[in-house]
C-alpha cells in the first residue's frame, strides 16, 4: 500500500494506482474527457491527450495528468487550486476554439461529454477568437458508420476500443500537429477500411465525431405515406435497454410499453424479432445436427452477428466455411414479411415497408447487403436504433413510462424464452443447445438453463453429452476473444464443434445503438439480467414449441432445412 495526501485527505491505496484513481476511491472528483476505463479487459486509455485531469502535485513544477501518474509513497496531491481549475478551463476552451458550435442539431446533444464539460465549467462565450479550424469530408460511405473528423478531440478512445479491445485495427492517429486526426489508414473512407461496423468505436467516443447514420427521416416518410404497409420488428436487447431514455433502471423490461409505444407512431403491425430468433434457432439447430452427424466443416460458428460476420472475412478468410448459412433473426423477419405474411395479408411485397429496431450499427449495413434481397426487394429496408427510436418518441410525445402493456401482433409477435436470450452473450448456443438436445436425444430437456456458457467471461467452454457423443461448444464475447479462439482453431490447438461469438462485449445488450452511460459494464450487466429474467417468466422456453414457428412450417416452409427455407432464409457468407 501507498500513502498519500489528496486535497489534505490522507490515502491509502495499492501501489501502482493513479493518481485519478485513488481520487475516485475517496469520492474526490476530477473531470476526464480522454480517460476510458477498460479495466474488465485488462486496459486502459490512458494516453493523457486532452489534459483535462491535471493536477498539482507537491515538488513537480509541471502540472500532472492524474489519469496516467502513479501514486508514490507521501506524494501531496492537490486537485482544485487555482492554478489546476485555470490550466483546466484553458485547456477546455481552446478545444472549443476548434470544435464546431452547433450543438442544436448535433447527434450527440445532450448527451456529449465535451458539452458537459463545457456547462460545468460554465463556458458560455467563445475565449479566443476563430481561427483556422478543421475542415475534414465528413464520411457516411458505409451507410452504417458517420465519421466527422471535425468533431473528434483526439482523445483516441475509438482507437483504444478498436485496436487493443476489439482487435480490428480500422483507426489509428493519422497526421500531425493541427492535422492529427484519427482515421482509418491513409484516410481512406470507412467502406474501403477493415471497419466491420461493431459500434463500439461510437459507445466510446465522447463527442459526435463517430455516430451511426441515422434513418429517422426515411422512417417518418414512410409512416406518412399512404399507399404503404409499415411494419416494425423489435430486437431482445432493445426491451431491456431503451426505458433508460426515459429514467428508468437499467434492465428493466418495457416490452408491452413499447409495443404499445410503437403503435402510437403509426406502425400497422408490431413484430418481434425474438419470432426471427426462434425460426433461426431451428434452421441453426438443424444445420448443426447435419454437420455434426457428419464430422464436416466443424466447428459451425453462429451467423446472426453481421459485425462478427464482417470481421471473420476481413481477418479469418481461410476459415470462411465455418459459419452457420442461417441469415440472423432480423433478416429472417424480413424475408417471411414479405412472402408469408404479406400473402396471409393480400398485401404486395412491394407496398410492404420493414423497420427494425437494433441495439446494433452493423445491422444497418448487414439490411444494405445485396444478398438480402429477394426479387429486387430487401428484406429489412430501414434500421433504426434503440437511441434514434427514442428520439421518435419523444417527439411524437409518448412516454413510455405511461403506456399499457400491448402484445404483438400475429403471426410474427409470438416467442419463447429461448429466442429472448439472444440478446445476451452465450443466448443463442443456448437457445440452440436447448433444441438441439431434444432433437437429437428425444427426450425432453427438464433443466434448460445451459449457465455455463452464460456471464460476462471473454471466452466460456462446455461440454455437452448427446446420445453417448461428447459435443464441445464455446462462446466468445468481444472480437478481441474471438481473434484468440479463431487463432487456436487455426494452429489446431482448439477443438470445438460449436462455436458462438458476438462482436460486442456483453452481446446485442452493448450494441453500439444502444442508450449511451457512463457506468458502461454495470448497465451492461443489469440488461442481461433482464433478459434472463423474462426467459423465467415465459411459458415456453424451447424455440422448436413455438406454435407459431410450427404454423409456419406446417403452412409455408415445410421443413427445417428444406428448399423453401434454405431460398428464404439462409445466405452465402
Amino acid at each position: 500500500m501507498v500513502n498519500v495526501i489528496i486535497d489534505n485527505q490522507p490515502v491509502s491505496v495499492a501501489e501502482g494506482t493513479t493518481i485519478l484513481e485513488a481520487a475516485r476511491q475517496t469520492h474526490i472528483h476530477i473531470p476526464t474527457l480522454c480517460h476510458l476505463d477498460l479495466s474488465r479487459f485488462r486496459m486502459v486509455n490512458q494516453v493523457a491527450s486532452c489534459r483535462m485531469c491535471v493536477v498539482e502535485v507537491d515538488g513537480r513544477r509541471n502540472l500532472a495528468p492524474s489519469c496516467a501518474t502513479p501514486v508514490t509513497e507521501g506524494m501531496n496531491i492537490t486537485t482544485n487550486s487555482r492554478r489546476v481549475l485555470a490550466a483546466r478551463r484553458k485547456l477546455l476552451q481552446l478545444m472549443l476554439s476548434n470544435h464546431p458550435a452547433d450543438c442544436l442539431v448535433c447527434a450527440k446533444s445532450t448527451d456529449c461529454e465535451l458539452q458537459k464539460l463545457a456547462w460545468e465549467f460554465g463556458i458560455n462565450f467563445q475565449a479566443y477568437q476563430q481561427g483556422e479550424r478543421y475542415d475534414f469530408p465528413v464520411d457516411k460511405t458505409s451507410g452504417a458508420l458517420k465519421r466527422d473528423p471535425n468533431k473528434c478531440i483526439m482523445c483516441r478512445r475509438c482507437e483504444t476500443m478498436c485496436n487493443q479491445v476489439q482487435t480490428v485495427g480500422a483507426l489509428t492517429a493519422f497526421g500531425r500537429g493541427f492535422d492529427a486526426v484519427v482515421a482509418p489508414a491513409e484516410m481512406q473512407p470507412l467502406v474501403d477500411s477493415s471497419c466491420v461496423y461493431c459500434g463500439q468505436c461510437v459507445s466510446v467516443c465522447p463527442t459526435a465525431a463517430l455516430t451511426g447514420v441515422g434513418y429517422i427521416q426515411e422512417t417518418w416518410n414512410a409512416l406518412f405515406d399512404k399507399t404503404k404497409i409499415v411494419v416494425v420488428q423489435v430486437a431482445p436487447a432493445v426491451r431491456v435497454a431503451i426505458g433508460e431514455e426515459f429514467g428508468l433502471p437499467p434492465g428493466q423490461p418495457v416490452t408491452g410499453k413499447l409495443v404499445a409505444g410503437l403503435r402510437r407512431l403509426g406502425f400497422n403491425a408490431v413484430f418481434d424479432t425474438t419470432f426471427g430468433a426462434d425460426l433461426t434457432v431451428v434452421e441453426e439447430a438443424h444445420e448443426i445436427i447435419e454437420r455434426v452427424t457428419k464430422n464436416e466443416n466443424l466447428p459451425i460458428l453462429t451467423s446472426c452477428c453481421p459485425g462478427w460476420i464482417n470481421f471473420l472475412k476481413h481477418h479469418f478468410p481461410s476459415l470462411n466455411y465455418m459459419p452457420s448459412s442461417c441469415k440472423s433473426p432480423q433478416q429472417m423477419i424480413g424475408a417471411v414479411s414479405k412472402s408469408y405474411y404479406a400473402s396471409k395479408m393480400g398485401i404486395e411485397p412491394k407496398d410492404l415497408v420493414m423497420v427494425s429496431v437494433m441495439p446494433c450499427i452493423a445491422k444497418k449495413y448487414e439490411a444494405a447487403l445485396p444478398e438480402h434481397r429477394a426479387n429486387d426487394l430487401a428484406d429489412v429496408d430501414y434500421v433504426i436504433t434503440t437511441r434514434e427510436l427514442a428520439k421518435m418518441l419523444k417527439e411524437s410525445g409518448i412516454d413510455l413510462r405511461h403506456m399499457p402493456d400491448e402484445g404483438f401482433d400475429d403471426p410474427l409477435g409470438e416467442s419463447t424464452g429461448a429466442g429472448v436470450i439472444f440478446g445476451a452473450s452465450g443466448g443463442v448456443l443456448e437457445a440452440a443447445l436447448r433444441t438441439v438436445y431434444e432433437s437429437v436425444t428425444g427426450k425432453e430437456l427438464e433443466d434448460v438453463n445451459f449457465t455455463a456458457v452464460r456471464g460476462m467471461a471473454g471466452v466460456r467452454e462446455a461440454s455437452i453429452q448427446l446420445n453417448g457423443r461428447t459435443v464441445r461448444v464455446a462462446a466468445a464475447s468481444g472480437l478481441g476473444n474471438a481473434r484468440k479462439i479463431l487463432e487456436n482453431i487455426e494452429k489446431g490447438t482448439a477443438q470445438y464443434d460449436v462455436i458462438e461469438i458476438m462482436a460486442c462485449p456483453g452481446g446485442c445488450v452493448n450494441g453500439g445503438g444502444q442508450p449511451y452511460s457512463q457506468e458502461r459494464m454495470e448497465v451492461i450487466e443489469q440488461r442481461i439480467k433482464g433478459l434472463y429474467l423474462i426467459d423465467g417468466w415465459q411459458t415456453v422456453r424451447k424455440s422448436h414449441k413455438n406454435s407459431a414457428i410450427q404454423r409456419l412450417y406446417q403452412d409455408f416452409l415445410g421443413e427445417p432445412g428444406s428448399e423453401k427455407a434454405h431460398e428464404l432464409l439462409h445466405v452465402s457468407h
